[in-house]
């Protein structure tokens, strides 16, 4: 499984989902825009790239992680980034989103009939884009997680986890 990541990232909701699902026994890898770069977080941590976006397709991923952070708003401009995140939701991977990470699923046009949630300031968007938002921790609506904030990832992680177990299954 993958985290998408790009500068201004959350490092809470990266790294504890990352922690989560490694706990849980999944292979957890980061990808970004370029491989072997590093990027920064809001706060100063970092994280390198261990694969470019470019590189991998969504028949190459269990699942899809999009931390929240300003880096929603540069991953949504990545068209490899978008691409993945497009092809895993039309696969019927989990793909996960928290806090304005669903701002690329808006870009990969994956919210059209979908409940989500996500951060306040970017609900009238996902409305836009055709998704019915509600305000809880979190929504699973078919293959797509979404949660609003860093406060919601005990639920956020559980959910990941509860759907990447189901597929096992």
């Amino acid at each position: 499984m993958v985290i998408l990541v790009e500068q201004e990232y959350d490092h809470v909701d990266l790294d504890a989902a990352r922690t989560a699902l490694v706990v849980a026994g999944a292979t957890v890898h980061i990808v970004g825009p370029i491989q072997g770069h590093v990027y920064r977080s809001r706060d100063g941590q970092q994280v390198a790239a261990e694969f470019a976006a470019s590189a991998l397709r969504a028949k190459d991923v269990d699942a899809v992680v999009i931390p929240g952070g300003f880096a929603a708003d540069r991953i949504r401009l990545r068209h490899a980034m978008v691409d993945l995140v497009r092809d895993a939701v039309d696969a019927g991977k989990p793909v996960a989103a928290i806090d304005h990470g669903p701002s690329v699923l808006i870009n990969a046009k994956a919210l059209a009939g979908r409940m989500i949630t996500c951060w306040p300031s970017i609900a009238v968007d996902a409305k836009n884009a055709g998704a019915r938002y509600v305000d809880r921790p979190v929504v699973e609506d078919g293959c797509v997680i979404t949660s609003r904030k860093s406060d919601d990832l005990p639920f956020f992680t559980e959910a990941i986890i509860r759907q990447l177990l189901a597929r096992v299954v």
